[in-house]
């Protein structure tokens, strides 16, 4: 066993004196792993926020402003501007300048208050399932937390909600996560086998 182990040492320092003088392959020993942690530890994310955002608003009342600010607090919202017309907010979601259009109707406080549960619609870039999902989740969860202190004769809450979220996931609206996932493991696998493949040739 000291036998073998007096003949391993010489091919480790040979390997260390070898890794000196070439520093392009000492380069890859170290950066490979760090660039390779920096994305799986911290680029990729599941749970994205500061999502930009657009409002259409057919009705502007403190109901809708208080819905608004929520969406903001929430910190899976960036509201970026508002929208006038349904074409423009698409033209938006199109060129993938926006993540979310959320649309708000006529006489949203009225139908409130009446407890006809409005529909709010929201327009999703569904390209990542992944990042549209939490954001979604958010927002089923508004409605009553905003809206139920301001309306006191609603107690117990209504069922299924004050309000109705309708949701309209675009561009990948089954939500198949491997349009979004597959592209990605592919540079990650062509990246460690061209690396894998160069240090045997070497």
């Amino acid at each position: 066993k000291g036998a073998k182990d007096i003949q391993r040492d010489p091919v480790v320092i040979k390997e260390f004196i070898q890794l000196k003088r070439d520093r392009l392959t000492f380069g890859m020993i170290l950066g490979i792993p760090i660039f390779q942690l920096m994305i799986f530890g911290f680029a990729i994310n599941s749970d994205p926020k500061h999502l930009p955002t657009v409002v259409l608003l057919h009705e502007s009342s403190p109901f809708t402003r208080d819905y608004i600010a929520a969406m903001k607090n929430s910190g899976y919202f960036d509201l970026v501007g508002s929208v006038t017309t349904e074409r423009e907010a698409e033209e938006l979601l199109a060129r993938g300048e926006v993540q979310f259009v959320v649309t708000f109707p006529q006489d949203f406080q009225r139908a409130l208050i009446r407890g006809e549960r409005p529909a709010i619609l929201v327009q999703a870039d569904a390209t990542d399932p992944v990042a549209a999902g939490g954001a979604l989740s958010v927002l089923n969860r508004r409605g009553n937390e905003v809206f139920a202190p301001d309306l006191p004769g609603f107690h117990p809450p209504v069922p299924g909600g004050l309000i109705e979220l309708r949701v309209h996931k675009r561009y990948n609206p089954e939500g198949i996560t491997a349009y979004n996932i597959v592209p990605g493991l592919i540079g990650v696998i062509l990246t460690m086998t061209m690396v894998l493949m160069t240090g045997l040739a070497m």
